[in-house]
């Protein structure tokens, strides 16, 4: 394989990785999107600096690959004897370069994806301690909603035996006479039964 084929096939091994790492990015970001309906439930994060720092090192492997690429054409066009050696090391260098940089941005996007990963867990986690805790607070509502109905219950309750609570049992029996009620019993059993028939 001649030098200019095989910096051309180089050229086209780091145009293809280049378009595997932005498609992994796109899908990455795609998938971030899909999440959106989460993002208000997340916790602040901040991503800006991770994808910064992405571009900043995509941007630095493609200025290297230009210079030793730019190496290459002007040893190239005066190509003889040492020269052509020196040559055929860049081009070495530019196609080790070229899987580098495939491998890392690959790895880079996996990272991406990954954290998208996490964040839709996370989310997914917020919800269903919420839906939890929205269970508890609605419990707790319909129990102190029980426990205000029985204490006013029972404060209707007392309200209604005090016009009873200071007669005699001789009193109280006569009451119940009146209405036709039995009067055996105590005299808390009487009160009680003069606060049934009211009640009715």
């Amino acid at each position: 394989m001649t030098s200019t084929e095989s910096y051309t096939a180089v050229a086209s091994q780091a145009r293809q990785a280049t378009e595997k790492s932005v498609e992994a990015w796109k899908q990455g970001a795609k998938t971030l999107t899909e999440r959106a309906d989460f993002v208000s439930q997340l916790p602040t994060i901040n991503m800006v600096e991770p994808v910064e720092r992405y571009f900043e090192y995509l941007q630095k492997s493609v200025d290297l690959n230009r210079d030793l690429a730019t190496r290459w054409a002007e040893l190239v066009t005066s190509m003889t004897g040492t020269l052509r050696e020196g040559a055929e090391k860049v081009s070495s260098i530019v196609k080790e370069q070229t899987d580098t940089v495939a491998e890392v941005a690959t790895e880079q996007a996996k990272k991406g994806e990954e954290i998208v990963k996490d964040q839709a867990e996370l989310a997914e986690q917020v919800k269903k301690e919420q839906a939890e805790l929205a269970e508890q607070a609605e419990k707790e509502q319909a129990r102190q909603a029980k426990a205000a109905e029985r204490a006013a219950a029972k404060a209707a309750h007392a309200q209604a035996r005090e016009p009873y609570e200071e007669l005699t049992k001789a009193e109280l029996a006569d009451q119940l006479s009146e209405r036709g009620l039995p009067k055996s019993g105590t005299v808390d059993e009487l009160i009680e039964r003069l606060v049934s028939a009211d009640s009715e």
